[in-house]
């Protein structure tokens, strides 16, 4: 099926299908081509005119439909050429390639020439032009009426001085000038042979050109190359007849990296290692790329050198590195693609008005230049793999930071060099200090340089050039010219060391495929569904610096598609070549690795495979396989192929239309198994595609961004743009949805899990990528469509435009209330302490991120919004509100554009409003370092008289990023708001006071605290007073908050009770007024509350570290260990007198007592009792001993908490069971005094064991042990 889709079996393997004469069509005459753009203040000779395909050879081939919009655009992407004699005429080559619906490729190559016009009525015609374009010239600059002046200026033209004039004179006359129109011939082949296609037109060009004619007509050349002209077989060269010398080319085997035959020199060259590393990094992270060149083939030898360099994936999205100028809306397209846009050498990039750039890696090719998208990530192990690349182009004395003077503005680079290093570095894309190494590879100007670095690099100078001496022994016997054979090496030493990258990354990648359980049909019906790997134990397997790069790339949709087809062939034999090549050398890896450590470390390895992949080029190009029959005589008509000097001859279609009824040269020179129909299947590499049936399935599955390969290169009519607009609004809608559903997924875990979607956890990093991923979609959705495009960012551009409606409205005075949307559900009556709701308001949001000064760029700005909005739960009401503005939406965007079809739009706001139903944290954990005010509210008990309350209050208030420290609170104010660094979750507060006044005494009942900017509201529930000779005598307390979840409405009832009344399920550990008032559990239901407490504790350290809760809530909260341990200690109690509250701190201290009384006696049983009881004894003592006002309570969560830290509370019950205080202060009923019931509580705590857990400084403040 080399020929491509169509039936694969019935294409014959021939060299090319077409050959092609694209041109002037005398009879149609000049027909301006508008679409390509060009401007009518264009002098004549400068527009472009529409080509024409002339002839093509044969009519049909039926493997491979001729395409005439397509090859008649891409032969002559900017049209016809006029020139004069005054102008040069050098032939320019360039390839192109033509993606079809499947996905499958043919290659063109074209080499386009100068010819004299010989028709006198286009030479007429452009004269007229001429005339035409002078007069409105002379209208449009004509010199004032002042007469002096004007005779002045005709006297100064005559001297020639006028520029005016002398644009004027760039003209052409037709009794004094030549004209000259362009040409082109071409090759459309199966296969991308450019190096042997380019010989073949040059000689046929050459045979036009030369003073004696060829020995052969040109007929019998391109009948030779069309019908007698094998394709190589995979593994084997090629040898056949161009007009002057033979041609070469090779094919490589199934077991090596697919053909590629572009110079990988050339990119090198042109950009340098480190922006094409760069490059290669944002194709991998499928970002919209436009290489920008005034060379066709420059343009495609950089897409094509990158897509290759990517094995084993594949670019997934459109794909077109030659971009015809009538197709330039398609910049506009909101899918990821790599296009190529042809520069007219005089227009600076600053002219360039690109839709979006958000997301855009721009390469301007011809000056070295390369602009990346915002926090792109490293390449894994970047510094380490440049210098590999670096060794190699050196060797090949290819200077690693590209040859200047292949690009055109080499002193232009001069400047842009250090500020291109400086903004690498702000987009974090070089570290800092790893630079010396590559500043080495900078200046090798001489060889002492490379001495010294290929002394560090371990490899001998004397050794680089045996090498280079062999090499050039051995090219006695092979049959291509050195320069030729150098670039072979060099590409393939480049592209083993890239794949060698990914056979790294990925050795053991087949471990995470999850297979699927149901048949291939149902797999395919729910392929969206279905968790293709398991991306998280894979990441969690990856060192550290790998992740930022990996976590993104897994979520790419070449990778989905990688191993959509990794599960789609299950036997060797239907492999899909581009994977078989691949395992295979994962394979080896492994084998050499045997999952030794180096795969979890970041360990660099080279690539060891590149003399064995020379060796097998070397060897084809030493012996030839397969020679092609010489071109001879055809059977024409006497007088026939004749031709003119200088002119590319009309062929004789009669001849050229067919090919030989028997093919008996290919049937007697191929091998028999070469013509099997499955062997042809495997040697597809060129195409990629397997069995069309598996590749017809997996683009159905997911033809997510990939709807569009590429623009239908035919009729531009307004309604193919418009059916082309409405593919892409379907595919970013789907998108979306399906965006959405796998950030759900990721973020609801567990219960998702067990109904059968994907996997259980979610890192901090993978879900940075998700939502990463989701301002780029949200940009891409923002920017199409757009009518003119303002900054990087369109949203943020977007949320400007509206901030500043807005703001006119409200001066204007019409106030709408729509942005200040108070929540109406609140009770007016209700007197009761509560926080003011925040406002809902898109632009105090906005507000926010524009005060945070870390932010310096739009696209920052509109992602820290986005991150914003979501953690609030308001970026569906959000974007609504901001799309609500009909007015500004019209005004901002064509009518096709996503942002207004109504359907869509109300689909993609319904999709985001799904994120409602989890917890983001996405911007407080993003932007740690901010500034951010909180809000605080303290509610102290109505009942018990706290407004005579004469002490002075004290809060300190910590989160997972840091604490406040401690801020005194103006006696009688309950309210305030303080600005502080952003301190994260919020998890615990101290409250306390000076005991100063009469009336020292507090009861709070919570706390509240607000982060103003995020709007999360955390509770701490105390009911407990602050006062010495109260409850248990605590001056402060430290309470354990919860984010609360109702977002819009505080929870009032509680506020509204008597904390005595409050139903069960309210039950806390400090509601009561004193300890008697708690319910009695009985043995069973403690024992339950011990074991969920550790069971708490133990599944929070299995999570990740970047996705574990708060400890402290698991330690002190509400079915917190602590509170557990108070209840088996409140079991069977004896509480002596009715009104003498008995704390079980005082249990504690009498045991303490005791312990030290039997030391002084010295009546010690064994030792290890010993050291239990000593340590008890030596945290009671610490506890006593704090500068801090904790009441009894506290003092007891303080050793608990303390106890799990050290892993001593199970030796502290044993202890305490046998001590003889117990028998005197407990009932026999007690659990602490049954032994089996002791001997399972410590069973559970020893669990605590192997856990090292880590305690909050706000909980162990002030003690030291």
């Amino acid at each position: 099926m080399s020929g491509g889709s169509g039936g694969g079996s019935s294409a014959p393997g021939r060299f090319a299908d077409y050959f092609v004469i694209c041109g002037l069509d005398t009879e149609t005459g000049l027909e301006p081509d508008e679409l390509s753009g060009e401007n009518f203040e264009q002098t004549p000779l400068r527009r472009t005119f529409k080509s024409k395909v002339l002839a093509r050879y044969p009519e049909n081939v039926e493997w491979n439909p001729f395409d005439q919009d397509a090859v008649g655009m891409l032969c002559m992407p900017k049209g016809l050429a006029f020139k004069t004699q005054a102008d040069s005429r050098e032939p320019q080559f360039h390839s192109f390639i033509i993606t079809r619906e499947d996905g499958s490729r043919t290659f063109g190559f074209s080499l386009t020439f100068f010819e004299e016009v010989t028709s006198k009525q286009i030479c007429s015609a452009m004269q007229t032009l001429y005339h035409m374009h002078n007069a409105e010239y002379d209208i449009l600059h004509t010199p004032p009426t002042n007469d002096k002046d004007s005779c002045c200026s005709s006297t100064g033209d005559c001297n020639g001085t006028s520029v005016s004039k002398l644009q004027r004179f760039n003209s052409y006359d037709i009794s004094r000038d030549t004209l000259y129109v362009s040409k082109c011939i071409c090759l459309i082949t199966p296969m991308s042979f450019m190096k042997a296609c380019k010989k073949v037109l040059e000689q046929l060009h050459q045979a036009v050109t030369s003073p004696q004619p060829p020995p052969l007509p040109l007929e019998s050349y391109i009948y030779n190359i069309l019908y007698e002209v094998p394709l190589p077989p995979a593994g084997r060269s090629l040898k056949f007849s161009g007009v002057y010398g033979p041609i070469i080319c090779q094919r490589p085997s199934t077991s090596e990296l697919p053909l590629f035959d572009f110079p990988v020199k050339e990119v090198f060259e042109l950009l340098g290692v480190e922006n094409v590393v760069q490059l290669f990094t944002c194709a991998l992270l499928e970002f919209q790329i436009l290489l920008y060149s005034q060379h066709y083939q420059r343009l495609m030898t950089v897409a094509e050198t990158i897509t290759a360099l990517m094995f084993p994936f594949q670019w997934q999205h459109v794909y077109v590195p030659i971009l015809p100028a009538s197709l330039l809306h398609f910049l506009d397209a909101p899918v990821p693609y790599l296009m190529g846009l042809h520069s007219n050498g005089l227009d600076d990039r600053s002219k360039l008005e690109l839709p979006q750039e958000a997301n855009l890696c721009f390469v301007d090719v011809d000056n070295h230049f390369i602009e990346l998208p915002e926090d792109l990530p490293q390449f894994p192990n970047k510094l380490e793999f440049i210098q590999e690349i670096s060794e190699i182009l050196m060797a090949f004395g290819i200077p690693p930071e590209g040859n200047l003077h292949c690009s055109e503005s080499a002193s232009k680079m001069k400047s842009l060099r250090a500020c291109d290093l400086v903004s690498d570095k702000r987009n974090g894309n070089i570290a800092g200090s790893p630079l010396n190494s590559y500043e080495l590879l900078k200046e090798n100007e001489t060889i002492a340089r490379l001495q010294a670095l290929v002394k560090r690099t371990g490899v001998s100078l004397e050794k680089l050039e045996v090498r280079e001496e062999t090499s050039s022994k051995k090219d006695l016997k092979i049959q291509c010219d050195e320069e030729e054979f150098k670039i072979y090496q060099l590409n393939i030493q480049i592209r083993e060391v890239f794949a060698n990258r990914f056979t790294q990354m990925f050795a053991d990648y087949e471990v995470f495929v999850i297979q699927p359980s149901q048949d291939k049909e149902s797999w395919f019906t729910n392929r969206e569904q279905m968790q293709n790997f398991d991306k998280a134990s894979f990441l969690s397997d990856q060192p550290e610096p790998y992740l930022p790069f990996l976590s993104r790339f897994l979520e790419t949709q070449m990778f989905a598609s990688f191993i959509d087809n990794k599960i789609m062939c299950h036997d060797e034999d239907d492999k899909d070549p581009v994977l078989r090549v691949f395992d295979s050398r994962v394979d080896k890896i492994r084998l050499l690795n045997v999952r030794t450590p180096t795969l979890r470390t970041s360990m660099y390895q080279k690539c060891t495979t590149i003399d064995e992949a020379e060796k097998s080029i070397e060897l084809r190009l030493a012996k030839i396989d397969h020679t092609a029959v010489h071109p001879h005589l055809l059977d024409m008509k006497i007088g026939q192929g004749k031709y003119e000097l200088g002119f590319f001859p009309k062929l004789q279609s009669d001849v050229l239309s067919t090919g030989p009824a028997s093919n008996k040269w290919t049937k007697r020179n191929a091998p028999a198994q070469w013509r099997r129909k499955d062997r042809q299947k495997q040697h597809t590499e060129h195409l990629r595609l397997d069995n069309d049936q598996r590749e017809k399935y997996i683009q159905e599955a997911r033809n997510l961004g990939s709807t569009i390969r590429q623009p239908k290169l035919s009729n531009l009519s307004p309604s193919v743009i418009a059916q082309t607009n409405w593919k892409f609004v379907e595919g970013l809608l789907k998108e979306c949805r399906n965006k959405t559903k796998r950030m759900l997924v990721e973020k609801m875990g567990r219960e998702a899990v067990e109904l059968g979607h994907g996997e259980v956890n979610i890192t901090g990093v993978e879900e940075n990528t998700l939502i990463a991923s989701l301002c780029d979609l949200l940009e891409r959705i923002w920017s199409h469509g757009l009518q003119v495009k303002q900054g990087k960012s369109a949203l943020w551009s977007h949320l400007l435009h509206y901030l500043e409606n807005r703001q006119r409205k409200t001066t204007s005075g019409s106030f709408s209330t729509s942005g200040i949307l108070l929540d109406s559900e609140r009770r007016k009556s209700d007197t009761s302490p509560a926080m003011s709701p925040l406002r809902i308001s898109l632009i105090q949001d906005m507000r926010h991120i524009q005060n945070i000064s870390e932010i310096k760029t739009d696209v920052g700005k509109a992602r820290a919004w986005v991150r914003l909005s979501m953690e609030k739960k308001l970026l569906s009401r959000h974007l609504k509100q901001l799309l609500s503005d009909h007015e500004l939406t019209k005004k901002l965007y064509k009518r096709y554009a996503f942002l207004r079809c109504d359907d869509e739009k109300e689909q993609f706001l319904y999709h985001l409003l799904s994120f409602n139903a989890v917890d983001y944290f996405c911007f407080t954990n993003v932007f740690t370092t901010i500034l951010i005010p909180y809000h605080i509210l303290i509610v102290p008990s109505k009942k018990l008289g706290g407004s005579m309350f004469t002490a002075n209050p004290w809060i300190c208030i910590s989160g997972e990023l840091g604490e406040t420290g401690v801020l005194q609170i103006p006696r009688n104010i309950l309210e305030m708001t303080f600005e502080c660094q952003n301190l994260g979750k919020l998890t615990t507060v101290q409250i306390g006071h000076d005991n100063s006044g009469l009336y020292a005494k507090w009861l709070v009942e919570y706390v509240m605290v607000r982060n103003e900017i995020t709007g999360h509201t955390y509770k701490f529930p105390c009911g407990r007073w602050l006062g010495k000779g109260m409850d248990d005598g605590s001056l402060e307390r430290i309470l354990v908050g919860e984010l609360l979840t109702s977002h819009t409405e505080v929870d009032e009832r509680q506020c509204r009770t008597p904390p005595l009344q409050q139903s069960p399920s309210m039950i806390r550990r400090f509601v009561t007024i004193s300890p008697n008032n708690k319910p009695k559990l009985n043995t069973g239901q403690i024992q339950e509350a011990i074991g969920e407490a550790v069971n708490g504790i133990v599944k929070h350290f299995h999570k990740p570290e970047k996705e574990r809760g708060s400890l402290t809530l698991l330690l002190c909260g509400e079915s917190g260990l602590v509170s557990a341990l108070e209840q088996v200690f409140q079991h069977g109690f004896k509480s002596p007198r009715l009104f003498k509250n008995v704390f079980i701190w005082d249990f504690l201290e009498k045991a303490q007592t005791y312990y030290e009384t039997l030391e002084q006696n010295e009546m010690v049983p064994e030792e290890n009792w010993q050291i239990r009881a000593r340590n008890f004894c030596r945290f009671i003592t610490a506890i006593n001993n704090t500068p801090r006002n904790i009441g009894k309570d506290g003092k007891f969560q303080m050793l608990v908490c303390l106890g799990a830290r050290d892993h001593l509370l199970h030796h502290w019950i044993a202890l305490l069971a046998d001590c003889p205080i117990t028998a005197q202060m407990y009932e026999d009923i007690a659990l602490i005094k049954d032994h089996t019931l002791v001997n399972s509580l410590i069973r559970v705590l020893q669990t605590l064991q192997e856990f090292n857990i880590t305690l909050e400084a706000s909980l162990v403040k002030g003690i030291d042990i």
